[in-house]
């Protein structure tokens, strides 16, 4: 599989689109809100593009609930889920069967209609930034491990592999890694006791499938931003923490990733310093630069992890016309009205 992941314009393939897809440096493919208008509609662009690659590719999106949430109209709209430790009462038996029963509706919904993952769940801790906030699940690490534990549990109870986010934190700084390059200047001990604990416990425990470093700069531990730095990924994430799973890159087109120079030097950064796929999105000119121009290979390794989060590789998805149908969609459907989140 080739180790891009990049986005399509609209709401079905152009031209363009599809010789872009088919680029052998092409391995996945995220979806945004302006590639939606209904579930019959993505279903059918989900196939449109297997069928247009004629390879195994990696289809993706970031339907976490709450203000991230991708596809609206005719989809549950999952409460974000920092909500979930107030809606249960702050009785944490209670959330942690919210958080299982959100992870296992958003699921099956999203690969009803053709979708491999979501980039899910956060594990951030909801302290001072303001681009996380509600997105994480609590202010306390121990209950953004228990609960995330919970919400990664629902995912693979239907097939779906966790992507965690965003290693080792980007809860506890205020930049916005979109339009900055945020620095976080807290002591190496405080950032491995605190933001890193959800991710360690998670490793520890066999959770993760896969991981997303933070575009965020940690001087205390190294002077690159996390997804260039070869001792955050490798060092710290594979040797000591003993992960084996993917790991993505956070969107190369953002202003974080701007540190190391343009489209082409950020893609060759990010896997030479061990992103196994590296995302390029919402800037159709930087991915021609980067397919036409960069020094970037697929790899036996990488390949092997990707192919392991393809939908194909479980349970065989129900259709969208059958969704409701499924006895777990019904059983989370049931719960979660009960507390008026539908």
């Amino acid at each position: 599989m080739g180790p891009i992941m990049l986005d399509v314009q609209g709401t079905s393939l152009s031209q363009e689109d599809k010789e872009i897809i088919q680029h052998p440096l092409v391995g996945g493919l995220i979806f945004f809100s302006r590639n939606y208008q209904s579930p019959s509609q993505i279903s059918q662009l989900s196939q449109q593009i297997r069928n247009t690659a004629k390879k195994p590719l990696l289809i993706a999106v970031d339907h976490e609930g709450g203000r991230v949430q991708r596809f609206r109209q005719g989809f549950t709209l999952i409460p974000a889920m920092g909500a979930l430790w107030h809606m249960s009462g702050e009785n944490i038996t209670l959330a942690q069967e919210l958080a299982q029963q959100c992870a296992v509706l958003m699921a099956l919904e999203v690969q009803a209609v053709g979708i491999d993952i979501s980039f899910a769940p956060v594990l951030d801790i909801n302290n001072i930034s303001d681009v996380i906030g509600d997105r994480a699940f609590h202010q306390q690490p121990e209950y953004v491990a228990i609960l995330a534990e919970a919400f990664i549990t629902g995912l693979h109870s239907v097939g779906m592999k966790a992507t965690g986010k965003h290693f080792p934190g980007h809860g506890s700084v205020k930049a916005d890694s979109h339009i900055d390059l945020p620095i976080d200047e807290r002591d190496r001990q405080e950032i491995f006791q605190q933001d890193l604990h959800p991710f360690k416990h998670l490793i520890k425990n066999g959770k993760l499938d896969a991981l997303m470093p933070a575009h965020v700069i940690f001087p205390a531990v190294d002077k690159l931003a996390v997804g260039f730095s070869h001792y955050w990924l490798q060092t710290i994430l594979r040797e000591q923490l003993g992960f084996n799973g993917v790991i993505f890159s956070d969107d190369l087109s953002m202003q974080g990733a701007a540190s190391v120079g343009g489209f082409v030097e950020r893609v060759e950064a990010a896997q030479q310093a061990g992103c196994d796929m590296l995302l390029l999105c919402n800037n159709r000119a930087g991915c021609i630069e980067v397919l036409e121009h960069a020094n970037i290979a697929s790899s036996v390794a990488s390949t092997r992890r990707l192919q392991t989060l393809l939908k194909a590789n479980q349970e065989p998805a129900t259709t969208w016309s059958t969704l409701n149908e499924h006895p777990r969609w019904q059983q989370a459907d049931k719960i979660l009205s009960s507390y008026h989140i539908k």
